[in-house]
Formats: structure tokens, sequence, C-alpha cells
């Protein structure tokens, strides 16, 4: 059942806009994008244009928003390219309370879609390189959750629990389901040690994006100008930011129909995104030899992770039948695993 998108009320809008120095308004149009239950409108006014939004519950702890909000002031003033917010009229704050509930201002930023190119891919990687680089330091007065995809036990229950989710009508055979669930349950466990035991576990934590994927960059003439959504910001190795980027911006998709999908990556893409991250560090932090041997096996980790979370709860992947996909990440994984000496050595050639 589809949930109905949450609206502003003319009461709640009429005080909430009156705390920001907005000058006269032209005109407000909803914007019906991202959770339905954080309602969201565009404002053109005087000063600009910006987008509203109110926080969803669950989504409005203070301490966690503050922090991001920290994140995304430091980066502001660094010049790396994300929605400005806008603070209220008479203390500047980033964040408007009101009535129990969290409101925030962006500037509205104008931008497309990732089309693919070298150069878009390049410049993106450039871009986490440069978050990286800035938040090395960067500390809080919040703790950041540490989890990930990597070594997760939620991640190796829901392998098993996608054989019960997946519904009885068209499910396969036993013996079919269970060799892709089997190959993927091995997979992930032996990518898991290996990465382990390339000492991961010893490598310095900091502060990462934790969802670096096309969906939340906003592009005009192949370059990032807008990296959004700070909530899953993580303390983690940043190579494990790294790898899931990787293969966000190298996977090769293709209609709603999986098995149509091919099982190789565009290797282009790959290591364009590993040189454009490189680049933006001098020769003291560019990726270690351990961080590029570890990418491959992260990026199996991540993609294992992304199907069987959704498909262990819903018994699909968004509109895609669960079983068809879960074979489509088993040959992706596969390849991989096959090519992963070609893909640590991206930056050698």
């Amino acid at each position: 059942m589809t949930v109905e998108r949450e609206k502003f009320g003319a009461f709640e809008l009429a005080i909430c806009l009156s705390r920001y120095d907005l000058g006269d308004i032209h005109s407000i149009t909803e914007f019906a994008r991202g959770s339905r239950r954080s309602p969201k409108i565009v404002i053109e006014s005087q000063h600009g244009k910006f987008l509203f939004k109110r926080r969803a519950r669950g989504k409005d702890d203070l301490k966690k928003v503050a922090f991001t909000h920290q994140i995304q002031l430091h980066l502001a003033a660094e010049n790396v390219p994300l929605p400005h917010l806008l603070g209220t009229r008479t203390d500047n704050n980033s964040m408007l309370i009101w009535q129990d509930q969290i409101y925030e201002m962006f500037e509205y930023v104008e931008g497309g879609g990732y089309d693919g190119s070298l150069e878009a891919t390049s410049h993106v990687g450039k871009i986490l390189g440069l978050y990286h680089k800035l938040l090395a330091g960067f500390r809080g007065d919040y703790a950041p959750p540490r989890g990930s995809y990597h070594d997760a036990k939620a991640v190796a229950e829901a392998i098993g629990n996608t054989v019960r989710s997946l519904p009885m009508p068209g499910r396969p055979a036993p013996d079919v389901l269970m060799e892709t669930v089997s190959y993927l349950e091995n997979a992930y466990r032996q990518c898991a040690e290996k990465v382990n035991q390339m000492g991961l576990g010893s490598w310095p934590l900091q502060i990462v994006h934790g969802d670096w994927h096309p969906g939340n960059m906003l592009f005009r003439d192949r370059n990032v100008v807008a990296v959004i959504d700070y909530d899953t910001t993580r303390l983690q190795q940043r190579v494990i930011d790294l790898a899931n980027g990787a293969l966000q911006f190298s996977i090769i998709g293709g209609a709603e129909d999986p098995t149509r999908w091919p099982e190789y990556l565009d290797e282009s893409r790959f290591k364009r995104f590993l040189r454009g991250y490189d680049s933006a560090f001098t020769a003291g932090a560019v990726l270690s030899v351990a961080e590029l041997k570890a990418v491959p096996y992260l990026m199996c980790e991540a993609m294992v992770a992304e199907a069987v979370l959704p498909i262990a709860a819903t018994g699909s992947f968004g509109r895609m039948e669960g079983f068809p996909f879960l074979q489509m990440v088993h040959r992706k994984v596969k390849w991989i695993l096959a090519h992963a000496a070609e893909l640590q050595d991206a930056l050698k050639d």
C-alpha cells in the first residue's frame, strides 16, 4: 500500500517561514521527492531559491542532526559542493525547532543526474577524496555509528532469510535456490575474512559519508555541484566508503529485468573513480596497496548487503523480483572475485 505523502499545514508554514530572512516570497511549490514522511517545498523568493523540509519522525534525533550540520558547515567552508544551510533570522541556527519538530532550509541547487561519463566518474571520485581528506580529523560531541555492510551479522542472517521471504508462486526449485543462496553466504563470509586478514581493524577510523552513490549527487557539465544526504554519516575506515562508491559508479544495470544485466563491471569507470579519489590527496595520504587489495572484496560485501537486506524483508528488490535479483548479484560477485587481481592493479597503469 502506498503511503500518502505528508504535507505542510498553512499555519505551520506561516510560522516557520517567518523565522527566515527570505524577503518577498514569489512562489511555493511542493517538492515530491525523497521520504513521503518528510514534506518538502521549493521556495522562490526575493533572496533566492530554497528547499525547506520537515524531518521525518525517526530522523529527528537532535544531537545527530546537529552533528550532520556541523559536518555540512565545515565542508561548505572548504568549498565542497553541497546545498548550503540557511540560518534562522534571529540566531542564525542551522535548524528550526517548532512544536517538537525539526525543520531545515537549504539553498536550492540546480543539477541533473549522473550520466555515466568518465569525466563525471572521475570528478565524483575526487569529491569523495576531498570529503575524506577534510573530515579525517573531524570530531564532534555526537558519537556516530560504526556499523557497515562489512562483516555484519545482520547481513549474514539476511542471506539465509531470503529463502523464506521469496513468494511461493514462481519460487525456483529448492536446489536452484540453495545454489545461489549458498554461494552468496560463502562469498560474503570469505570476503569479510579476507579483508579482516588484511588488517582492516587496525586502519584509522574517520567520518565517512556512508552512502556514496549517484542518487546522492547533483551534476552540471559532468561535475558534481552538490552532495546530499548526510544522515548516513559513519565512523569507519575510509576504504569501506570508497569501495561502496567504486561499486556504485562502475556497476552496470539495465532494464527492470535483472537477468539481462551483464556480470562485468565497467572497468574504465572503476579506474577513473579510484584515480579521481587519489588525486585529492598529497603523496602521504594516497591509497595504499593494502586498501586497493581490500576494495574488490568489500565491493562484493556491499553488493550482497544491498541486495539481501530488502529481499529478506519483502521478497523483492524494489519493483524487481527477489530471486532473479539474487541470481544477478551471484553472477556479478563471481565476476569480481575472478577479476580481483586486475581491479587491485587499477592505479598501476
